[in-house]
């Protein structure tokens, strides 16, 4: 039986990973083994380890790696203490293959652990193209993978023309459209009956989710680091003087989280009375319920890759702000736009204004995760990678 190691280490990992993990765990020839670390530990960011749990996995070792300050030098400092740390639980698991998810700074930790311990690497989401420092972590780790997993067909040519080996290059689409497809069958607005009083959040006690909604989602640009709380603030702005019921989460732990969150607060404290009443903010929330909130939201504003995935798959309208997902494969429900308030305003009215769109088809059909598992139940590389031209 093949040791399948799958590390999650945030809330957008265990979203791309789930189906994947589920579809490992029941496989009758592998064996699931999960790490849990980085932020998907911290309390203020969710503790995403709880809702792991919640769910009926058992992370067999967890760690923290985090150096406060969400900066550039922080960001290189937990990478290596990530390295560290994995070493040592990987010499414990002797597994056979890491999967590893896309692109994050967290990601490049186990890689190259695991490449240095030849233990057979998977990765999911590559040959992609974004903006700030993801770009380069994703391409990396392909060159560090023995097998692929491309969530759509430009991506999978992309990483063929890196000079992988076609016989390890699979286009299964993105596993997080496997939890999207499948999670939709609910209806929406029952399965958000609750939310206010099952998850605590800032700000108003209730909003009335039957209602037109804003879902806002921004994230720090690592390569603009030191502009991000400007960033922010134009977004906030655009939401003033729309003062639409909105629900907006708080930010990854990449550089530049501290300056968002700043934002964030003192906007709150100077525009407190008018915010409290159509504000709420939520530190993290389960898969299941960002995906109702996408399927129900009359706009998700922000540059979350989110809006660009599970988007193109619901058909929910999506403002994109900046250059995190800087050429990024998109659908007809996604406008782009600058860091500036009236151009984010302006497109928030008009996508509203336009409503739901047709499933781009973009990011495969909701069967990711199993194909994954029989692909890693069957395949065995050398751990000798070669490249071919």
């Amino acid at each position: 039986m093949k040791k399948v190691c799958v590390f999650v280490g945030s809330r957008a990992n265990y979203s791309s990973i789930k189906s994947v993990m589920m579809a490992v765990k029941n496989h009758p020839e592998l064996e699931l083994q999960l790490i849990v670390g980085s932020s998907a530990v911290l309390d203020r960011f969710g503790k995403v380890e709880d809702l792991i749990i919640k769910d009926g996995f058992t992370p067999d070792f967890n760690f923290y790696n985090i150096v406060e300050g969400e900066n550039p030098v922080t960001m290189a400092k937990s990478t290596g203490l990530g390295l560290i740390e994995c070493s040592m639980i990987f010499n414990n698991l002797k597994p056979d293959y890491l999967v590893v998810v896309g692109d994050r700074f967290e990601m490049m930790s186990v890689t190259i652990a695991a490449a240095y311990m030849n233990i057979r690497i998977a990765h999911t989401m590559g040959g992609e193209v974004t903006g700030t420092i993801d770009e380069s972590i994703r391409h990396a780790i392909t060159k560090f993978a023995h097998i692929h997993f491309a969530a759509s067909e430009d991506a999978k040519q992309r990483i063929l023309k890196l000079g992988e080996d076609p016989t390890h290059v699979h286009n299964v689409g993105c596993p997080r459209m496997d939890l999207v497809l499948n999670e939709l069958k609910n209806d929406s607005y029952k399965m958000l009956s609750n939310l206010f009083e099952d998850f605590t959040g800032v700000g108003p006690s209730y909003l009335d989710l039957t209602k037109p909604f804003l879902l806002v989602s921004q994230h720090p640009v690592t390569t603009e680091f030191g502009s991000n709380r400007a960033q922010i603030e134009e977004t906030l702005y655009a939401l003033d003087e729309l003062q639409m019921p909105t629900i907006m989460l708080w930010p990854n732990i990449d550089a530049g989280s501290d300056d968002i969150s700043t934002g964030i607060r003192v906007y709150r404290e100077v525009y407190n009375k008018e915010s409290g009443t159509w504000l709420k903010l939520f530190k993290n929330l389960p898969t299941q319920i960002y995906i109702h909130l996408m399927n129900t939201c009359a706009c998700l504003v922000g540059n979350s890759s989110s809006g660009v995935r599970e988007g193109a798959t619901i058909g929910t309208p999506v403002v994109n702000i900046g250059t995190r997902q800087n050429k990024r494969e998109m659908g007809p429900n996604v406008i782009n736009v600058g860091y500036d308030r009236n151009e984010i305003k302006e497109a928030i009215l008009k996508q509203i204004a336009h409503g739901k769109y047709e499933n781009a088809g973009i990011y495969g059909n909701g069967n990711a995760g199993t194909q994954i598992a029989d692909i890693l139940a069957n395949s065995n590389p050398s751990i000798q990678k070669t490249i071919t031209y």
